[in-house]
């Protein structure tokens, strides 16, 4: 990752009661963004609607630009990091766990490609959407559970729309031939599953568990599970335990054996490849660089401190 233009103001880090230390709570934002001290990932797709201004986003291998009124999905459980934005920007948008990404009655082949690492873009907006997800996050916001439900309603039909107006993938690849959408037992079997992990990841599962959760053969939900998201069901697991552990590591005092055990690791060892493979370190020089960039972006901000914004989930 290049280095971000971050010291002059505030920096995102994971937290426990954010996206990471809440993999499988939808969660929606509506604020100025903060940029990123270093990559991070979470296990939900990210949808994000530029209001004002411009962000920059580097994702796995490539990075985009995203200006007022693009909307964007890419999945979050590949590092990514927001390093660049103007003075002006306010994005919103949400976190989407793949339960309720499962539930959008998308193209198999968008769906696919979000979840294999592209980036959807879509310039077909208008003012609605400003004042729908300003709302939407309002009714989230709300602590009123009738009004929640209804945004994240309104919210995937939205996002479902997206298919019949025109977007683009970034970065460009050789499309699938299948172009058609997921069958509804389909969408159903990958919903069930995703509650099963969501409700248990912290336990000692497998396949065979999560298969008769959803009522079905072993090998069947292996192959529907890779099909539509290039994960195996075992990688997902790891994913949903390895955001929960990024974001316990930042709590002062954590112990990297106590977090791989809390995060349903079954070893120090087997967390440490984990985390390795997705992070490009160990925990604990995750830990430790982490806690280096709190404390250079305290410093940093003491004299802007008053005057920053109302942040929410992010």
């Amino acid at each position: 990752m290049a280095k971000s233009k971050v010291g002059q103001r505030a920096v995102y880090q994971p937290g426990a009661s954010s996206v990471e230390g809440l993999p499988n709570v939808l969660q929606m934002f509506h604020n100025q963004p903060l940029p990123m001290a270093s990559p991070h990932w979470h296990a939900q797709v990210e949808v994000n609607y530029i209001v004002r201004g411009t962000v920059h986003y580097r994702i796995g291998d490539h990075e985009l630009t995203l200006r007022a009124g693009e909307i964007c999905l890419f999945w979050g459980g590949q590092p990514h990091q927001l390093d660049e934005l103007s003075d002006d920007s306010i994005y919103a948008g949400a976190h989407l766990p793949l339960v309720h990404f499962f539930r959008l009655r998308l193209p198999l082949d968008i769906s696919g490609r979000l979840i294999r690492g592209q980036a959807l873009i879509s310039s077909a907006t208008d003012a609605a959407d400003d004042e729908n997800f300003a709302r939407w996050h309002r009714y989230v916001m709300s602590e009123d559970g009738a009004k929640a439900e209804h945004a994240v309603a309104e919210l995937l039909l939205r996002l479902e729309r997206i298919a019949f107006e025109p977007y683009r993938m970034v970065p460009e690849k050789p499309a699938n031939p299948v172009n058609e959408q997921a069958h509804p037992q389909s969408s159903r079997s990958l919903a069930r599953m995703c509650d099963f992990i969501a409700e248990n990841f912290l336990h000692d599962i497998d396949t065979v568990d999560i298969a008769k959760a959803a009522n079905l053969h072993p090998k069947y939900a292996m192959n529907l599970f890779k099909k539509s998201t290039g994960m195996t069901l075992a990688k997902y697991v790891s994913l949903l335990r390895l955001s929960r552990a990024q974001a316990m590591l930042m709590r002062d005092g954590a112990n990297v054996l106590q977090v791989a055990m809390d995060s349903g690791f079954g070893s120090i060892s087997a967390f440490n490849k984990s985390f390795r493979h997705i992070a490009g370190m160990t925990p604990s020089d995750f830990r430790r660089d982490m806690r280096v960039l709190s404390a250079m972006n305290v410093e940093a901000i003491k004299p802007s401190m008053p005057r920053l914004p109302q942040q929410y989930h992010r």
